[in-house]
């Protein structure tokens, strides 16, 4: 059986400093980087947990649709948060995105502090496959 190639997926609103790409993708499976609560085409981030969310969540979208995907493919997604209660600042747009309960992805929030001033950030696993 050979190996799939394997794709960068990048986004036009966001680049790494580092080389490493917003998003992979082998065969059917595609895997974020760390997704940062940065305002589009910028290193700044909003002074509210409810903004850095939203901005997280965009970024997410947009990594997905590069790769011709969309929320409904999302298997698992992990919030870094600064503080635990910032858990209930990802319910709105979590519910937004995956509305039926029983067909909801993984979710794991953890505390980690993602890095001054950001107070969140993520990262997901999708399946693209059939």
């Amino acid at each position: 059986m050979a190996t799939p190639e394997r794709t960068s997926i990048e986004i036009p609103t966001f680049h790494h400093i580092t080389g490493i790409p917003c998003a992979s993708r082998l065969g059917p499976i595609l895997a974020s980087s760390i997704i940062p609560p940065f305002h589009p085409n910028t290193r700044e981030v909003p002074d509210t947990i409810e903004g850095q969310v939203l901005n997280v969540f965009n970024r997410a979208g947009e990594i997905l649709e590069s790769a011709g995907a969309s929320w409904d493919r999302i298997v698992q997604m992990t919030f870094c948060v600064a503080d635990l209660a910032y858990r209930a600042a990802l319910q709105a747009p979590w519910l937004e995105r995956f509305p039926d309960p029983a067909t909801r992805p993984a979710r794991h929030t953890m505390l980690s502090d993602p890095g001054a001033p950001m107070l969140v950030s993520a990262s997901f696993l999708a399946w693209l496959g059939d």
